[in-house]
């Protein structure tokens, strides 16, 4: 392995754990702030990526949840279910809900919204990211 091999192996060990931090942290704060499901997924995508240029396709393939289809199938899913709810109470399909739950000294807001863009996170990060691995798969293959 070579000295610049060995250093992106490294740098990019360290830093794949913090960079799917981030775009957790980024679809959280993305419905009252910028951000939100696709971003944070594009963020999630470039750590995937970076572990496949790294370490091979086959082990940044084998780090997404459920696989690449699976997850993005899961969150093509997820994103139409919630819009379910407002049909229930009468309203329009993809009309969102938010409700506040009260925990002592603070409260948790939960809302339909947060479903969807998780939907957006899986279906960008699955998608896009078993396309970049398996991208990066073919140009590992000997000529």
């Amino acid at each position: 392995m070579s000295p610049r091999a060995l250093i992106l192996s490294v740098v990019a060990r360290s830093l794949y754990p913090l960079m799917l931090l981030v775009s957790v942290w980024i679809l959280l704060r993305g419905h009252n702030e910028p951000g939100g499901g696709f971003i944070g997924g594009m963020v999630a995508v470039s750590a995937t990526a970076m572990l496949a240029v790294a370490h091979g396709s086959e082990r940044a393939l084998g780090r997404l949840p459920l696989g690449a289809m699976r997850l993005a199938a899961a969150g093509v899913l997820a994103s139409l279910l919630s819009g379910v709810p407002a049909l229930f109470l009468g309203l329009p399909y993809m009309t969102h809900l938010w409700m506040t739950l009260p925990l002592g000294f603070t409260e948790l807001k939960l809302s339909t919204v947060l479903v969807f863009d998780i939907g957006v996170f899986a279906a960008v990060w699955g998608a896009l990211g078993g396309f970049c691995a398996q991208a990066i798969a073919i140009d590992e293959e000997p000529a």
